[in-house]
């Protein structure tokens, strides 16, 4: 018996459907959370400008500094005469040299406002309760494509100072809505009438798995995965509809595998993060003067000779939290962690992707 072209096309339809809906350890996340679309994105501008209003915490090393300079052509332009050869004789210190910095988000349009910060380049110790002069914000291409100015407000920042926490101001500055666009920065949604999602992360699976959810909730194949990364769509001719488009494509949702183990260190602050459970295999380090061992039994960690004539053991699980926490409790410091968890991965008994930042 021959069965018509359109029953295999129905098995094959309701295959594909039943691989996406039947649970798995996968956990279902939008396509919005998944992708970016290819030529809209941010784009960053900056700009040289001058801090003024400070309380004697402005530029104060030389008095030929680039803020005095920069004061004096600013005035010459108001229209005031300040010769540049008398400059020896002014000192400003209550003005800082800074650099403005922000991000145009896609289809910024003009006259909306964003945040920028600013930066001092100088030798100011603080820029708080000062406040910004007129700065053209530029983009990589040397046109203006803002206006900066405004006053300042510190950005609070926490530092570990002997296990306590610390409010201190630093020098780069925030300045709420302090710059307005004067110029848009095209954005194409698509180009040759294809449009282009990007994966925010290479996975050969989550493409496969968008294209599926796509193509099946239009009930045509317009969407094609080119590799792990990039997937092309066939959108509608009409700009309006191309929106309506990508909302709909936005809200639709894909099971995703959860993320390979990773570990990510940072060796400023010494602080580890997992990103979930993370299993060690049997292998033995050495570095300094402390000795890792992580068997079946107990894992040992221990320096040589012990703090106080101890020896620190941590609980059966070979877990990579209870190697770190009883590093720590030895007093290990973040080099030699990073050093210990390093040559665990290399070996091989370190399951995950390590990442130093």
């Amino acid at each position: 018996m021959r069965f018509p072209a359109s029953y295999f096309i129905a098995i094959k339809f309701f295959i594909s459907t039943a691989l996406i809906i039947l649970p798995t350890t996968a956990h279902p996340d939008r396509i919005k959370d998944l992708i970016n679309i290819q030529g809209v994105r941010t784009n960053q501008v900056m700009g040289y400008g001058l801090v003024v209003g400070l309380e004697g915490t402005g530029d104060q090393s030389s008095t030929t500094s680039i803020a005095n300079n920069s004061v004096l052509n600013m005035l010459q332009q108001l229209g005031l005469n300040m010769p540049l050869a008398n400059s020896q004789n002014y000192r400003l210190r209550n003005v800082a040299a800074v650099m403005v910095t922000g991000i145009l988000e896609p289809f910024a349009q003009p006259g909306q406002l964003f945040d920028v910060t600013a930066a001092s380049i100088g030798t100011a110790t603080s820029l708080k309760g000062g406040t910004l002069l007129m700065t053209a914000l530029k983009g990589a291409d040397g046109q203006i494509y803002a206006m900066a100015q405004g006053n300042i407000t510190s950005t609070q920042s926490l530092q570990a100072t002997s296990g306590h926490l610390a409010n201190t101001v630093k020098t780069p500055m925030i300045i709420n809505n302090g710059a307005t666009v004067e110029r848009s920065v095209a954005n194409e949604l698509s180009n040759d009438n294809e449009m282009v999602l990007e994966l925010k992360n290479n996975d050969f699976t989550t493409a496969g798995r968008i294209v599926d959810a796509i193509n099946m909730h239009f009930r045509s194949p317009i969407a094609l995965a080119k590799n792990s990364k990039v997937i092309k769509l066939k959108p509608p001719l009409n700009l309006s509809d191309q929106v309506a488009f990508l909302g709909e494509i936005e809200s639709l949702e894909v099971r995703v595998e959860t993320s390979s183990p990773k570990v990510v260190l940072n060796e400023k602050t010494g602080s580890i993060v997992i990103n979930q459970k993370v299993i060690l295999d049997a292998c033995a380090v050495t570095i300094g003067n402390i000795s890792v061992i992580v068997s079946a039994d107990p894992i040992q960690v221990k320096s040589i000779p012990p703090p106080k004539g101890k020896l620190t053991v941590v609980q059966p699980g070979v877990l990579l939290i209870d190697v770190v926490n009883a590093l720590n409790g030895i007093g290990a410091t973040p080099q030699d962690l990073i050093v210990i968890l390093q040559s665990m991965k290399t070996a091989g008994a370190l399951h995950a992707e390590i990442e130093i930042i």
